[in-house]
């Protein structure tokens, strides 16, 4: 009944009279109905927990583990020091799947009751010390419930936790990889610091050499730098081996089947190993794109945001990230962000190419994040940006109307950048003011007019004169940018809009919306000069008429590394409760000797095992031309090889 999804919480007390049965098969089918309706009943739960606390000393394995499980799942403060001792026992436990369950028990004890913190650390303490690899994924995720804050609990378990990582079960090795990126992050200097160091010494150099008009800088400050510089190039960066254990012993699971394994050592890299060695994450990642649409949705963004700062890893691989028609659009999105990230000199014909047949899709959201890609392939990478242009202009004559409005508002972006060469093209579009019905589109044609009018003197005039038929029936955006045409032109060419503009503003002044009312009230206080006019009118050319700097199109995953990558912040892009903050690294690494782990003494080899070592391992020859002992006995033995050999062979 609960399998299928029926409420058969009213069997509670007849179910639970069986828990003192014999037969083992009926008692664990007791203990999963008790584990699922502990909590809704309560008070019937509470009258057998004697019979609970005796199935915690039952010789069965998985009824003591069992057993332990339904205590925990009974949220009532009352039984917390039965539930506290029953944990402690549990941790002692010889069967090491009961261990692991009272592993599973300490964060729902430690949410019924956080008083408990100090006794649950002790017993984590315990468990983290555990060497069995059943135990230590459920200790690290009761470590993360708990006590996160409490690295020095991990130092001397650090390097126990990396060699069992291959062989703990799945979610336990992403829980272990995310707890150690963090405990990485706080222990071991940053790997590619001195790149960080190379960049900002280039730009010291800069202001140190442009440092001779000013006589007046100390002798002794130059030297400063000059020994800074060299102890920077004296002391080159050396990894810790523990640094190097981590990543020797998460790089084979990229073979895992498991996704979410993948994507937790492709973050651990991505945040901890050098520049050179992250590469070897792209290939692992490429072929999770093979899985489902909900893996690739996770896989995608995290690629994306890698792709900003380490482009070069994912070039040889610009292939698996074009879009198939099956793709949904969320996907299909993502890749392209993906593809624009990835663009440069040598790729962008290619991309382009294929940018063109993403155009004609029928899929109207993508189409419109195409043409935006399009866009920002064009404003970084400066050779193709009259390419892209013309390409975008071509599109103005395309049927659909939605394809002609997102290229009007991409080229309105475009032509910010150097507007006196493209008059043409603001001609051009001044034209499509008659069939363009999207009002997004209108009002960036309307705002491109009026900004360039200079370069356009014959034809806006006439593109407010038939803006101010049609004042009425537009939408607000439209009417917004049709007022600051206006206004613009009466500025720039009084004679011929002079009275156009009156009538704009009058229409504006009976508006129903306050937003148009109030902005015709500003611009005919700012722009038509009366005795009334304040001091802001004589600025009113500079106000409108002012330069403005060319939007910059940024991809929305710049700054998304901030997050842990392959976390749910990062793919929310927003702090979610119990998300744990990626540390800063050290600016000097802590004492490594809190790793080491002392050898207890009856593992130590006796004395003379040693000396027999030592024996064994000198060598034959002497290395040392002053000890010629050893080489004369060594020749000696080869001569009396040799007789003896001489001997048997006349014989």
């Amino acid at each position: 009944m609960i399998a299928r999804g029926k409420n058969a919480s009213d069997l509670f007390p007849a179910v639970v009279k069986n828990v003192a049965c014999k037969n083992i098969e009926v008692k664990k089918l007791v203990y999963v109905y008790l584990v699922r309706y502990a909590e809704e009943q309560q008070d019937l739960a509470l009258l057998s927990i004697s019979t609970f606390q005796r199935g915690l000393k039952d010789p069965n394995q998985l009824i003591r583990a069992s057993a332990l499980r339904v205590l925990s799942s009974i949220r009532v403060t009352i039984i917390v020091p039965i539930m506290m001792l029953a944990i402690k026992e549990a941790a002692s436990d010889m069967s090491p799947y009961v261990r692991k369950t009272a592993a599973h028990a300490i964060p729902k004890l430690y949410s019924l009751d956080p008083e408990q913190k100090d006794q649950l650390i002790e017993v984590i303490e315990k468990l983290l010390a555990d060497k069995t690899t059943l135990v230590a994924g459920s200790v690290v995720m009761a470590f993360e419930e708990v006590c996160p804050e409490r690295i020095d609990l991990i130092h001397k378990n650090y390097r126990k936790l990396c060699n069992l990582l291959i062989d703990v079960e799945e979610w336990g090795q992403v829980v272990i990889i995310n707890m150690l990126t963090r405990y990485a992050r706080t222990q071991f200097l940053n790997p590619n610091v001195n790149e960080a160091l190379l960049e900002e010494g280039g730009g010291g150099d800069k202001t140190f050499y442009g440092s001779d008009e000013d006589e007046d800088e100390d002798e002794e400050e130059k030297e400063n730098k000059a020994e800074a510089a060299a102890m920077a190039k004296r002391k080159p960066y050396v990894m810790d081996p523990d640094h190097r254990l981590l990543l020797r012993n998460t790089k084979p699971l990229l073979q895992s089947r498991n996704a979410a394994v993948v994507m937790a050592v492709a973050q651990l890299y991505f945040h901890l190993a050098p520049k050179a060695e992250v590469g070897v994450i792209a290939k692992a990642l490429v072929r999770l794109l093979r899985s489902h649409s909900e893996v690739q949705y996770v896989v995608l963004q995290n690629v994306a945001t890698m792709t900003i700062k380490r482009r070069g890893m994912f070039e040889p691989y610009l292939k698996s990230f074009y879009i198939r028609s099956t793709d949904p659009t969320q996907i299909k999105i993502l890749k392209l962000e993906v593809l624009t990230n990835l663009a440069n000199e040598t790729n962008i014909s290619t991309i382009l190419r294929e940018f063109q047949t993403y155009i004609k899709s029928m899929d109207k959201d993508f189409v419109a994040a195409t043409i935006q890609a399009i866009g920002r392939c064009a404003t970084n990478i400066g050779e193709v940006r009259d390419t892209c242009l013309n390409g975008l202009v071509q599109l103005l004559s395309n049927r659909d109307e939605l394809v002609v409005a997102e290229s009007v508002v991409v080229i309105k972006k475009l032509l910010q950048m150097q507007p006196e060469k493209h008059s043409d093209i603001i001609k051009h579009m001044a034209k499509l003011t008659d069939n363009i019905q999207v009002p997004m589109a209108r009002a960036s044609i309307l705002w491109l007019i009026g900004e360039y009018c200079e370069h356009v003197p014959k034809i806006a005039p006439d593109v407010l004169r038939k803006m101010a038929k049609s004042f009425t029936n537009e939408e607000d955006i439209v009417k917004l940018q049709i007022l600051n045409l206006a206004a613009k032109l009466y500025l720039t060419n009084s004679k011929q809009t002079k009275l156009l503009t009156q009538y704009v503003l009058n229409l504006a002044k009976y508006d129903q919306n306050y937003d148009i009312r109030d902005r015709a009230r500003f611009i005919r206080q700012l722009i038509v000069p009366t005795e009334k006019s304040g001091a802001l009118s004589k600025y009113a050319k500079k106000l409108f008429l002012a330069l403005k700097p060319a939007p910059v199109l940024e991809s929305p995953f710049k700054d998304r590394d901030h997050f842990q990558l392959g976390s749910l912040s990062h793919l929310l892009n927003a702090k979610t409760g119990g998300y744990q903050e990626l540390p800063e690294w050290p600016e000097t690494a802590p004492d490594p000797a809190v790793r080491n782990v002392e050898v207890p003494e009856w593992t130590k080899c006796s004395s003379r095992e040693k000396r027999k070592e030592k024996k064994v391992e000198k060598p034959f020859y002497s290395d040392s031309e002053g000890d010629s002992g050893p080489t004369e006995s060594a020749d000696s033995g080869n001569m009396e090889l040799w007789h003896h050999h001489n001997i048997f062979y006349h014989m």
